[in-house]
């Protein structure tokens, strides 16, 4: 028998709130989340693949300039953009993973080749920019991924010696997971890091267990947030831990491991789908960028909490 299906997405994690927060940049944002969302439940409604529509999701996403992935990735200290991201598929916990590439127009793509072509989980920098030559997945210059709006960013990190990460605590990482009508889950995160990283600085989303995870025995999970805290606390293999060892629902152990990273001083968030079909959010910043649908008719696009 089919169940429900469902798909959530996100555009990140951070200090947005209605006060500060342009009402034009609000109508995008909820717009480009509403149409990354219907791009992975078509294919979700006519009996594709979890895989598939969190693929289709994040492609949308990271095309995207509004959010740090893809197009309109903030830049590193240097002036360049790093692209990172990883896909996840729960039926047999196959995965793909991709950091540091500078040419690859849909990170998320070159995940997914990496984990069905190769017989490695993750690959980074020239290599995995050979890779994805070798095997067709679209290569575009650099100045693709650049927009004004994030060389202003990193100009401003710079003038006012603001520190090692985004002082203004936006975390524009994109992410969707999924059930498909089938019962199993993926998920699927992009992101361009944190303005003015150095050092070839990789943070969680690409790393798996970390910010992206799927396990059909217990669900999917994308992160976004200060990916550091996000390594330390194996967020996406802790959520999935705690409900199929310890019988945690999905909406606690997502708050519960959230929690765990705000008391080690991180800040950000998750979304979640189940294999029941069930989706969840869980986050400790005043605001994530957040859609999510299900075949039963629930349909939500939100920004701020609450």
């Amino acid at each position: 028998m089919t169940q429900q299906w469902s798909i959530a997405v996100h555009g990140g994690a951070g200090t947005m709130t209605a006060a500060t927060l342009a009402p034009a940049l609000v109508v995008a944002a909820e717009a480009a989340l509403a149409l990354a969302l219907e791009a992975g439940a078509a294919i979700l409604r006519r009996g594709g693949s979890a895989l598939d529509a969190v693929e289709a999701s994040v492609v949308s996403l990271e095309d995207e300039p509004l959010f740090n992935a893809g197009r309109g990735a903030v830049f590193t200290y240097h002036g360049t953009n790093e692209l990172d991201a990883a896909i996840m598929d729960g039926r047999g916990r196959t995965a793909g993973a991709v950091a540091g590439v500078a040419h690859t127009r849909n990170p998320v793509r070159l995940a997914r080749a990496v984990m069905e072509r190769s017989p490695h989980v993750m690959l980074s920098g020239a290599g995995a920019e050979e890779f994805a030559r070798e095997h067709g997945v679209e290569q575009v210059d650099p100045d693709w991924f650049a927009t004004p709006e994030r060389w202003r960013q990193l100009q401003e990190l710079k003038a006012r010696k603001l520190g090692w990460f985004d002082a203004d605590l936006k975390y524009g990482t994109v992410g969707a997971v999924a059930c498909d009508g089938a019962g199993h889950v993926a998920a699927a995160t992009s992101t361009g890091g944190l303005t003015g990283k150095r050092w070839g600085r990789i943070g969680d989303s690409p790393l798996i267990g970390a910010g992206t995870y799927a396990d059909d025995r217990a669900c999917a999970v994308s992160a976004t947030g200060a990916g550091e805290y996000f390594i330390r606390e194996a967020v996406a293999h802790e959520i999935a831990a705690r409900m199929r060892l310890a019988g945690f629902s999905l909406q606690d152990a997502a708050d519960a491991v959230i929690a765990e990273v705000g008391a080690l001083g991180g800040d950000g968030g998750v979304i979640l789908a189940a294999p029941g079909g069930q989706t969840a959010f869980a986050f400790n910043t005043p605001g994530m960028y957040r859609a999510r649908v299900d075949a039963a008719g629930l349909h939500e696009v939100a920004i701020f909490r609450g």
